[in-house]
């Protein structure tokens, strides 16, 4: 039970992040993203993306507490 509310309690945290970057991007103007080499239409993509890699950064652990291979993001570019 406690495994569910922290996981439910990491997930709404990092809802909230995405929520605070999305607004904070939004709230740009087109140069300042430019600057940054966004335009307003790639604001959703590029935090969507960010997460995919953040998910995707995560160690594996099997069920002998050892770290597993990973090998999404490798596969995905071959």
């Amino acid at each position: 039970m406690l495994t569910i509310l922290s996981s439910a309690v990491r997930g709404f945290r990092a809802w909230q992040e995405r929520q605070r970057v999305l607004n904070e991007l939004y709230s740009m103007d087109d140069r300042s993203l430019a600057d940054i080499g966004l335009r307003r239409a790639d604001i959703p993509f590029a935090i969507s993306a960010q997460t995919d890699l953040a998910i995707e950064a995560r160690p594996v652990f099997n069920t002998t507490g050892h770290v597993a291979a990973n090998n999404s993001v490798e596969q995905r570019a071959a």
